[in-house]
């Protein structure tokens, strides 16, 4: 099995991104912060308000067109995603290069995607039937065995986006199909579960107290120009251009813990 350094990680993607930030920001602006941040703008504040605290009673409303252009921005921020890692695991190519390279191998990506959630999908329909049989047979230990498949499901699926968080550096990196691909993501992270973890973590957290810090300043002097819709814009644009900047130190730091889980062998080719 191969090591995987965080610190040496950390080392390296500080060193490339200073290198490469005119390649690296525009195209993380361009294609993460900007489609997340005209999503928010058309997301309406009852539909935006449920997100910050869900409840399956009382779902709003979807706009028309609203769940299509979640899909346009998914789409958009995987191939964005794709094409910095193409730009961070083959120094020297072009922008250009990079975003063709990402357009060619973006329904792979898509394909992981469907066969990821048809997983999800089935599991939890397991876990539903499983748990109406044993209500059937037993009224008392339906709400207890209930719990226990759910929070059961939520982990192997936590468990598995952990173990993928490799994928699109495998996608982008070679020529796999869309098996092929998952099952050598889950390979190369195999003993890596924790570190992984807390890297992720450390990661969240470091983006959401940023991102947090960025609204609340600068949406507080948009406020006092524009009033409450200047505040919320600016706040907006300010925790985008923040996510952007983390995004980009994040996916640069994968492609080097992907560099490194990668037999020796291989890593030297591209040396």
């Amino acid at each position: 099995m191969a090591t995987m350094s965080i610190g040496k990680a950390w080392e390296e993607a500080t060193a490339f991104v200073a290198r490469e930030a005119a390649l690296l920001f525009p195209v993380a602006l361009l294609f993460v912060a900007l489609p997340g941040l005209i999503l928010q703008e058309m997301t309406p504040p009852q539909l935006q308000a449920w997100l910050a605290q869900p409840k399956a009673d009382t779902i709003p409303a979807m706009p028309p067109g609203f769940g299509l252009a979640m899909v346009i921005t998914i789409l958009l921020i995987w191939f964005g995603s794709l094409a910095l890692f193409a730009l961070a695991l083959r120094p020297g190519i072009s922008v250009g290069e990079a975003l063709r390279m990402s357009f060619a191998r973006l329904p792979v990506l898509i394909g992981t995607a469907l066969v990821a959630v048809g997983a999800v999908a089935a599991l939890f329909v397991i876990a539903a039937v499983v748990g109406v049989a044993i209500a059937l047979a037993s009224k008392q230990m339906a709400a207890a065995v209930s719990m226990l498949l759910g929070f059961g499901a939520a982990g192997v699926v936590f468990y598995a986006s952990i173990r993928l968080v490799l994928l699109n550096p495998v996608v982008i990196d070679g020529r796999l199909g869309v098996m092929d691909s998952l099952r050598r993501a889950w390979a190369l992270t195999r003993g890596h579960f924790g570190r992984l973890f807390g890297f992720l973590v450390v990661v969240m957290l470091l983006s959401t107290i940023a991102g947090s810090a960025a609204q609340a300043i600068i949406g507080s002097l948009g406020g006092l120009v524009a009033g409450p819709d200047g505040a919320r814009l600016a706040g907006g644009i300010a925790g985008a251009a923040v996510s952007a900047v983390v995004q980009v130190y994040m996916l640069v730091m994968l492609a080097r813990l992907y560099r490194q889980a990668l037999p020796q062998d291989v890593t030297d080719v591209f040396r």
